[in-house]
């Protein structure tokens, strides 16, 4: 399988670039398109729907296909895969019956292949992605390959998109099944942050709200433990320095912990919501402000990867969560440098909302400030 990345800042520059590739007798079946909400996407989906190139979309908080990040453009990943190895798949979450669509599409893609693995994008804020991954778990089994993201607005926390030929939803999800006996699928999910002090407990919470931890208010120790001041509503840098920086990091029995930062706090209580579950009684500890050694775990997680699963690749896709740019700043390019080296191979990437995969050792996971590789290979 040949895999080509190109990237441009206009729905005309995407043309120049596909043109470019087809006329030197590349001939692609399947395109990833990462693109910014700002762009021309019914456009460039049409240039690749008259091409004939299955189109795996979403939207993003930012894109890349080289070490360079980008942002408010397009960046697309195009294969030659066999189009007999692939199935896109897309569906609306209907009454946010998560875990119900995505099983249907799982359903659906065993009746293809007999093995199977998942691409996802999923839209909507809102969207409970770990229900998603249950879903597709129920019927592929526990040790599915699975990975994906949630969608992206340039950071505006509006509307997000995802999309596929002829169709695109704000509260939905595209999926690629690949078939697993043709193609080869290897990834990982990993975070890198430090943690800090020792294991607390959260003494309540419901679903995805953190009301106290030791029996003190969530956003209260938290931000003791972070040094963090001006600790009121009028600071709006609070949610921001709280989510990028000072995560909670969710304790599992196996498996690396699950990033779950502090999203929205309820100033009555001092409680605040995250990105994904965290169960009463369950272990938390903080985390450290990141530095260089979070991107170089993650690059050598990624390097693992290929020494023990995945020695050679085709292309290599990428889901990185928005909240690392805003910690890394342009630091973030030497990650996506690290990580695009291991294998050398065309790559893509987008910053988006939330990760979903497998970290080493663990459970389908929905993530945050995690980066999420996924390598390809057709046998």
């Amino acid at each position: 399988m040949k895999a080509k990345s190109i990237k441009g800042r206009s729905s005309d520059e995407i043309k120049a670039a596909l043109n470019e590739c087809i006329e030197d007798n590349y001939k692609p079946t399947l395109a990833f398109v990462f693109l910014s909400v700002s762009q021309d996407r019914k456009t460039i989906c049409d240039y690749l729907d008259q091409a004939g190139i299955a189109i795996f979309g979403s939207t993003t908080n930012g894109e890349f296909i080289d070490e360079e990040t980008e942002g408010g453009a397009a960046a697309i990943l195009l294969l030659d895969m066999k189009k007999e190895y692939f199935k896109i798949y897309s569906a609306e979450f209907q009454h946010n019956n998560y875990r119900n669509t995505s099983k249907s599409i799982a359903e659906k893609a065993q009746k293809e292949f007999g093995k199977v693995a998942f691409l996802m994008a999923v839209s909507n804020a809102a969207t409970d992605g770990e229900e998603v991954l249950l879903g597709l778990q129920e019927i592929a089994g526990e040790q599915v390959n699975a990975f994906g993201g949630a969608a992206g607005d340039d950071l505006a926390f509006s509307k997000t998109w995802a999309f596929t030929n002829g169709w695109e939803s704000d509260h939905g999800m595209v999926c690629l099944a690949l078939d697993e006996e043709k193609v080869s699928v290897s990834g990982i999910a990993t975070c890198g942050w430090k943690a800090m002090g020792t294991e607390k407990t959260v003494t309540k919470s419901e679903g995805n709200h953190v009301f106290t931890i030791d029996n003190e208010p969530a956003l209260d120790i938290t931000t003791k433990y972070g040094g963090l001041e001006n600790i009121t509503p009028e600071n709006k840098d609070v949610l921001l320095e709280l989510a990028a920086n000072f995560p909670l990091q969710l304790q599992r029995e196996k498996g690396d912990p699950v990033m779950r930062p502090g999203l929205v706090v309820d100033w009555s209580d001092h409680s605040f919501y995250t990105s994904g579950s965290v169960p009463q009684g369950s272990k938390i500890r903080f985390s450290l402000p990141p530095d260089w050694d979070v991107m170089e775990k993650v690059v050598k997680g990624v390097q693992n990867l290929k020494d023990t699963e995945m020695p050679e690749a085709d292309a290599l896709v990428v889901f990185s969560c928005a909240g690392r740019v805003l910690s890394f700043g342009p630091m973030m390019n030497a990650e996506i440098e690290g990580v695009k080296k291991v294998w050398n191979v065309p790559m893509i990437g987008m910053f988006s909302y939330a990760e979903l995969g497998r970290m080493a050792g663990g459970n389908l996971e929905m993530h945050n400030l995690t980066t999420c590789c996924v390598a390809l290979k057709e046998k």
